[in-house]
């Protein structure tokens, strides 16, 4: 480690352009190589191997990272066009959003709720309220249903920025 940790650095530093980020992707292939020290053959060059291993898990965190610029792209186009000046005042649609959302029948309310504010996946809300996920699946085809009908296509945008890129967001968070 010694011999190798300063170069290897220098290396995934051109690949990340951030100090912090290759000294991660080092210390990771450290930790990787020693949890799997008795597969390693002998026989190969360990600085090729270390070289092409910095590599790989810089690939590995470029693919990990890649749903979140994802993610955030969308995010960044869906606030665009929330913004433009046709939508008026953002609160106020917000508002008229609660407002549909507090009208829908109690089951799919309550259900509507707890995925998209919760958090909760389909099967954790079909533990939590003693149902099968099939019909939290149908709450949740209503639910969609009677507020598009109700708010319109231009507030799937809204939706999106309210609801699923935090929750997504989270998810992949937590994933890591």
């Amino acid at each position: 480690m010694d011999s190798y940790y300063k170069n290897l650095c220098g290396y995934a530093y051109t690949l990340t352009n951030s100090h912090s980020k290759s000294e991660d992707i080092v210390q990771n292939v450290f930790v990787e190589i020693w949890i799997n020290k008795k597969n390693i053959n002998p026989d190969y060059s360990i600085k090729s191997y270390l070289y092409k291993s910095v590599y790989n898990e810089f690939i590995d965190q470029y693919r990990k990272l890649k749903p979140v610029i994802y993610l955030e792209k969308k995010y960044l186009e869906a606030l665009d066009l929330v913004v433009e000046k046709e939508h008026g005042d953002l609160n106020e649609l917000i508002k008229l959003v609660d407002k549909e959302i507090n009208k829908l029948p109690p089951k799919c309310k309550k259900i509507f709720v707890l995925n998209k504010k919760e958090g909760l996946t389909h099967i954790e809300i079909a533990e939590h309220l003693n149902i099968s996920v099939k019909t939290i699946e149908g709450h949740m085809t209503r639910a969609f249903k009677i507020l598009n009908e109700k708010l319109g296509i231009k507030i799937k945008t809204l939706f999106f920025l309210l609801f699923d890129f935090r929750i997504k967001l989270d998810k992949i968070k937590i994933a890591e």
